[in-house]
């Protein structure tokens, strides 16, 4: 067997078929309900070979915190990481079952941490069963202790202190990810209690629009999507609900050559609970 590099922050399931037996290939399920879907997962007893369920909700996020989806400490990432078998040189490669929606989150978590060799499968695990690519029944395996190292890369990340000054810098433009009727305050919050509004000064590009089918975009069509909202000089902060589809966003944007890009993690759920109207 071989070691793998992974060609970009996407690969296709063909690609990762034809790599299943690299020797530093882990693959990693991330699928998590939608907070605006009532509906139960599609994938409660299948997954790709060899996966290993990522469990973004308890084990990767900080349990101590008031608002959904926390990004965990330094500590914390490397613990769980590691006792997924997560080494220096592994070649991760994560999905869920919605095409592309929570894997995005673990594939910022994972360059935020330092680690770059990853990529989110495009289209996720129905593209992979459209394919015919095989599958297997879900299971528990433990895996040999991996020897990765987290480093904190806090340039990826804005908080809500820093929000004040994001939103009236020219050289910032803030980003929402939610849907059009939530970001104009049509339709209420899914999140009970949560009011409803947006971040001053922000503007609204609806993850959505990024996908199609399942997938992402092509690079002309994402880039055409940004550059109708900022310019490329300026740094691009996501947000969204809660810190998950702002992640699409910034992995669309890392397609489309913006590098220069935060996820606001608190997102609305936090902006719009410690910033009363």
């Amino acid at each position: 067997m071989t070691k793998v590099t992974l060609p970009g922050p996407i690969v296709s399931a063909g690609w990762l078929f034809e790599h299943l037996k690299a020797e530093n290939l882990i693959i990693f399920d991330a699928s998590i309900p939608k907070v605006t879907d009532t509906t139960a997962n599609t994938s409660t007893d299948i997954q790709l070979p060899n996966a290993h369920f990522f469990n973004l909700k308890t084990c990767f996020s900080d349990a101590s915190s008031a608002f959904p989806n926390t990004i965990p400490s330094e500590e914390q990432f490397q613990v769980e990481a590691k006792k997924l078998g997560v080494n220096r040189n592994s070649a991760i490669v994560v999905y869920d079952d919605k095409g592309i929606y929570s894997s995005a989150r673990v594939w910022w978590m994972f360059k935020t941490f330092g680690h770059r060799n990853v990529a989110v499968l495009d289209g996720g695990l129905p593209d992979w069963l459209a394919q015919h690519y095989p599958i297997e029944a879900k299971k528990n395996t433990t895996k040999q202790l991996g020897d990765f190292e987290a480093r904190f890369n806090p340039e990826y990340v804005t908080y809500f202190e820093d929000l004040e000054n994001v939103s009236q810098s020219g050289r910032h433009t803030i980003i929402d990810a939610r849907s059009e009727a939530r970001f104009n305050c049509e339709v209420p919050e899914p999140r009970e209690g949560l009011r409803s509004g947006t971040i001053p000064n922000s503007k609204n590009l609806p993850f959505e629009v990024c996908l199609e089918n399942g997938k992402l975009r092509s690079k002309p069509e994402l880039q055409a999507a940004f550059e109708a909202l900022a310019p490329k000089e300026n740094t691009i902060v996501f947000s969204c609900g809660s810190g998950l589809t702002a992640c699409i966003l910034d992995l669309a944007a890392s397609v489309a050559d913006y590098n220069n890009t935060k996820v606001y993690d608190g997102s609305w759920t936090e902006y719009g609970t410690l910033k009363q109207e």
